[in-house]
């Protein structure tokens, strides 16, 4: 054999051998797998909220993967245990992009804890999907929120209480947790009621620790305050397993939900069922509730029943927003053609679903939903019956009206603007 022959013999294989280091390749890159990060305490005081959250993103995952997944591809979920604490979920948040190499992450509840890993989206370019109502006063153009804003929720449960329907309450307990999210909602609210003509005298505010028990003194004075001569309420933004311990001393104290009701921002039916006692009467705000009569919403308790394989039909609000924010993402995925997050950020805007609320939601170019409004009364099987909702869905407004600095300001991630909270256009030659 000539050394021509030699080397068209050694190209032919060479040749050969590269085609099937493709076809490999192309093989493995169709077996790699989309890893979903998952966000959430499942330990902690605020287990009791977001543990369930966690059994949500899983049951959306599998139910994708039962579809033949996204692009081609299995979802994997990455599952991280941040306990209840800020620190721990910036720490766990930086190790699902550096280790996990996640394409996405549904998670946190708390402010502090979203506050706590915004800084490692931005840094990383990250995509985090926020499923819970929380105080305004942000857009990040690493966030889609899918929880309320406090015009859907904080302001029209207000409202609804100051009208005659809602009993046409003039006095004011706000009780909350003690960090962002009952401080800057109390500002924003206690900037609503002076608008409305309220007087400081009957605003009373009260915050506790995470994990508080010892409500029987902060009850005491609540019903003191209740006692003189004008119809009062409690807008209640307690988080986490202190809400079992409030709802509790409620109850021992006889707290009549019809001489002082209690609206709550937190408190779902999942809540309620660690109780314990079942606070008839008294009242929530959210944009969601377990008992909606609508065809999607059978779908969805259905959906939650099989995967959990306990018959366990109760969905909550926080539930649904993950829900509508995994669609989002997976209907974003499928129009980009890739899970490269500046692709999918720019598909998120204007997608929609028709929610198991019944509605159907939008995702606006502000990062925030376009959302019903529903305020519902506890019966006495410890669901709510929905007993008010907004005709229409409303849009997010995550810069407060009410305070003059934030009522100047703009959220839209779309030119011209192209920021999450300025008060004139990003570009100016245009």
């Amino acid at each position: 054999m000539n050394s021509a022959s030699l080397s068209r013999g050694t190209m032919l294989v060479m040749l050969v051998l590269q085609l099937s280091l493709v076809g490999i390749r192309a093989a493995r890159a169709g077996e790699e797998t989309i890893k979903i990060g998952i966000l959430h305490s499942l330990s902690g005081t605020m287990a009791i909220s977001e543990a369930v959250l966690k059994d949500t993103v899983l049951m959306l995952i599998e139910d994708q993967n039962k579809k033949g997944g996204l692009l081609g591809r299995k979802l994997e979920p990455a599952i991280v245990d941040p306990a209840s604490d800020p620190d721990m979920f910036a720490k766990e948040a930086r190790e699902l992009f550096s280790k996990e190499k996640v394409a996405v992450v549904f998670g946190c509840w708390t402010s502090a804890s979203r506050k706590a890993v915004l800084p490692i989206f931005e840094q990383l370019n990250g995509l985090l999907f926020y499923p819970v109502q929380y105080e305004g006063e942000e857009s990040s153009r690493n966030i889609f929120y899918t929880g309320a804003a406090p015009n859907q929720q904080a302001i029209p449960a207000v409202r609804y209480l100051m009208s005659k329907e809602g009993g046409e309450v003039r006095r004011w307990v706000l009780l909350g947790t003690d960090y962002v999210y009952p401080r800057t909602t109390n500002r924003i609210l206690s900037a609503y009621l002076a608008e409305k003509g309220v007087s400081p005298d009957d605003i009373m505010t009260i915050y506790t620790p995470f994990g508080y028990s010892e409500w029987r003194g902060i009850v005491d004075r609540i019903k003191a305050f209740g006692s003189e001569g004008k119809k009062t309420a409690v807008i209640s933004t307690i988080n986490g397993d202190a809400n079992t311990y409030f709802y509790m001393e409620l109850a021992a104290q006889h707290v009549d939900a019809n001489e002082i009701p209690v609206m709550a921002f937190s408190v779902g039916e999942r809540e309620l069922h660690s109780v314990g006692v079942v606070p008839v009467g008294h009242l929530a705000a959210w944009n969601y509730f377990h008992t909606v009569n609508s065809p999607e919403n059978k779908v969805f308790m259905k959906m939650w029943a099989d995967f959990n394989e306990q018959g366990d039909k109760i969905t909550n609000d926080p539930m649904e927003a993950t829900f509508i924010g995994f669609r989002m993402w997976a209907q974003a995925v499928v129009q980009a053609g890739t899970t490269d997050v500046d692709a999918v950020r720019q598909a998120m805007y204007g997608q929609r679903i028709k929610a198991p609320s019944g509605f159907e939601v939008v995702m606006n170019t502000n990062h925030h939903l376009s959302k019903p409004v529903m305020i519902g009364k506890i019966n006495s099987s410890g669901t709510f019956d929905v007993i008010w909702q907004s005709i229409n869905p409303v849009r997010a407004e995550p810069w407060e009206r009410y305070l003059p600095d934030s009522a100047k300001r703009t959220a839209d991630w779309t030119f011209p603007w192209v920021c999450g909270g300025c008060i004139e256009p990003t570009f100016h030659d245009w």
